[in-house]
């Protein structure tokens, strides 16, 4: 599942963080109480709205059980192409929000080392992130994904959430034009 490769990323990202030593003589360093009192408000926020509208897109959202920052979620209705997505969604350690919508199709992960046409594959991605204010990406693992990130300088972004999660649905259609070089039909 990747909810288990983006919490290792997470973990190793947040390990890396704590190995970096601190400067002393910059001007004032965040200090980690402030930065995780942040991370933790961003968290109650986005569970509030998740609990609000991930029933109105049929989508049960949960936390991670081993990362308290991930919460993720199954869209399965709606769908003409693919057979699900899996929503991930990432509170990050500096003032972010990280989606990462991953499409099942036939079963597994769409995966760029195993369609018919990787070359096709990779070519319609650019040109859908060229396209789609959604971006579309590869994982370490290769898997597709569907991604959009938020900074949250000017406080929590509920409306553009909001948008981000009524959108995903969208997504299906793209997938539909993926299919001929997955498939190779």
């Amino acid at each position: 599942m990747r909810l288990k490769t983006i919490v290792m990323t997470a973990a190793l990202i947040f390990a890396a963080n704590l190995a970096v030593p601190a400067q002393t003589h910059q001007a004032q360093p965040t200090t980690t109480a402030q930065t995780q009192s942040s991370r933790d408000s961003t968290r109650e926020k986005l569970r509030t709205l998740l609990a609000e509208t991930g029933p109105k897109i049929d989508v049960a959202f949960r936390q991670s059980d081993k990362e308290p920052y991930l919460f993720s979620g199954i869209m399965k209705t709606g769908l003409a192409n693919a057979d699900s997505f899996e929503i991930v969604i990432l509170v990050g350690d500096q003032e972010t929000l990280h989606f990462r919508i991953f499409p099942k199709y036939k079963g597994v992960y769409v995966n760029v080392n195993k369609a018919a046409d990787s070359v096709g594959l990779l070519r319609k991605m650019v040109r859908l992130s060229d396209t789609n204010f959604i971006y579309w990406g590869a994982d370490e693992s290769f898997d597709v994904f569907a991604g959009y990130n938020f900074t949250l300088e000017s406080g929590f972004p509920t409306a553009s959430v909001n948008v981000v999660l009524n959108s995903i649905k969208n997504l299906d259609q793209y997938v539909g034009q993926m299919k001929s070089s997955i498939d190779a039909n």
